[in-house]
């Protein structure tokens, strides 16, 4: 009789129940080579992430410890403790220099608002006038509207 519990899958279920197939163990393909496994990005996630752990670890203990605690458990040479506050200070500043540096960078690239080119550029549409009749065309082809258009709806006295 068939299992109940089988599911199409480009990946093949090895067993749901504790008890396993003999067909199964045979397989060429049973256990964990192959396809079969975990893919380098998740081996590569879990190992900075606990590189990532005891890497606050040990700059805490580096940072908060007295010099007395670190050389009771044999740790004489680290660098200056100078540094614990310094390095996180400079990379916080440089974070916000290069934000700053891009802001401005962006409003001297971007054009004045009197400029004719935030109005027309190469992607501008003109819109077409086509021979067709209005049911062949039942909505209009994509285009800019001309300021003279936009100045003629929005300024114009009909009362």
């Amino acid at each position: 009789m068939e299992d109940l519990c089988s599911v199409s899958s480009p990946r093949r279920i090895l067993s749901v129940s504790k008890r396993r197939r003999a067909s199964d163990e045979k397989a060429p393909g049973f256990g964990l080579s192959g396809d079969h496994g975990p893919k380098p990005s998740e081996v590569y996630g879990f190992v900075g992430s606990i590189s990532t752990v005891v890497a606050t670890v040990i700059y805490l203990i580096w940072a908060y410890l007295p010099d007395s605690c670190l050389h009771s458990i044999g740790i004489y040479y680290y660098p200056s403790r100078y540094w614990a506050l310094a390095v996180p200070v400079f990379v916080m500043v440089s974070i916000a220099l290069a934000l700053l540096f891009y802001i401005g960078i962006n409003f001297l690239s971007t054009p004045t608002p009197t400029s004719f080119h935030i109005i027309f550029d190469e992607f501008s549409k003109e819109p077409s006038i086509s021979a067709c009749s209005e049911q062949d065309r039942p909505i209009e082809p994509i285009s800019d509207i001309g300021i003279n258009r936009i100045n003629e709806l929005m300024f114009n006295d009909k009362k």
